[in-house]
């Protein structure tokens, strides 16, 4: 069955040199959050099968640092369909995919907690760099509508990063 795993880019530097929004690159505390996400879904067995990521700077930047950090790999595509994208947009996209059963997007709010809630009802704190990962009755991408997933999972990144569990 389906699994869709919704990461929102990690914390950007707003005083870095950049030239539009589009280009804001990660924070140092957004690299490490990053690399915490990344290794957490290694050792949470939550590798997706296909990654999307919105063209923008830092949220590749994200996705690169997760997947580095957490030694693991799966197909990345990178689009600026994404970036400033609606809900309808994100379900759209989805539902063009057909083969992945677990899918990552990697993109921003407030489009993501607006997803969440269009699929599972539930309305969550999408904080930069968590993750969540929602689970689907049916087979097929084509089929995602509102209310048809159940929220499995909600990870934001200061868990991972504080105390005991230095996972960054």
């Amino acid at each position: 069955m389906p699994r869709l795993l919704i990461l929102r880019h990690a914390k950007s530097n707003w005083d870095a040199d950049y030239g539009t929004d589009h280009d804001r690159p990660l924070a140092g505390r957004g690299r490490k959050a990053a690399r915490a996400i990344g290794k957490f879904m290694a050792l949470a067995d939550l590798v997706p099968d296909l990654a999307i990521t919105s063209s923008a700077v830092r949220a590749g930047s994200t996705l690169k640092l997760a997947m580095q950090a957490g030694d693991w790999k799966c197909p990345v595509e990178s689009t600026p369909r994404l970036y400033a994208a609606s809900t309808p947009d994100v379900l759209g996209l989805l539902a063009e995919k057909s083969d992945e059963e677990s899918i990552l997007i990697v993109g921003h709010e407030p489009t993501w907690g607006s997803v969440v809630h269009t699929l599972t009802g539930a309305s969550v704190r999408m904080a930069t760099a968590t993750l969540v990962v929602i689970d689907f009755e049916f087979r097929s991408w084509s089929s995602i509508r509102p209310m048809a997933g159940q929220l499995a999972l909600l990870i934001p990144p200061r868990i991972l990063t504080d105390g005991d569990l230095e996972l960054g």
